[in-house]
């Protein structure tokens, strides 16, 4: 199963890419990430509609979607663990992820997809977010194995 992580906005300088790396690395899973920049100088609904156009461009076909937002279903590490595993066993072959930039997503994007998550009720930084969602990954991967990691 691959993974895609499509995102608004760009990395910078500093320790959080180094430790989306790390968590990437450890993956038995390929992880992908697409960045997306809206160029546009809009605010607002259409700035939301427009990062929506970037990133359903960013993500493979057929790939099955969660939308990380904060009105998302809340899932614990075992529970995460349970869906990607069982997605992987029905043969599924793409999961995208999907972080919308300051506003959230649009409407229509979230519509669309498979599965809204929330890292819970805490409002975390969008460059953090990536960090935390690798280490779940990782996470996940390591529950399936029945690595010690998650104790």
């Amino acid at each position: 199963m691959r993974l895609t992580l499509a995102a608004v906005g760009r990395w910078k300088r500093g320790p959080l890419p180094d430790l989306f790396e790390d968590y990437r690395k450890r993956l038995s899973w390929p992880l992908t990430l697409k960045e997306v920049t809206a160029r546009k100088p809009l605010e607002g609904a259409p700035l939301m509609a427009h990062e929506a156009e970037l990133l359903q461009a960013a993500l493979p076909d057929q790939a099955v979607l969660i939308a990380l937002d904060a009105s998302g279903k809340t899932l614990s590490s075992e529970r995460f663990a349970t869906t990607l595993g069982a997605w992987e066993d029905d043969g599924i072959g793409e999961v995208a992820f999907v972080i919308g930039g300051s506003d959230g997503l649009d409407a229509a994007l979230l519509q669309r997809a498979d599965l809204k998550l929330s890292l819970g009720a805490m409002t975390w930084p969008h460059m953090l977010v990536r960090v935390l969602l690798a280490e779940q990954l990782y996470r996940a991967q390591t529950i399936r194995q029945g690595h010690p990691y998650h104790k």
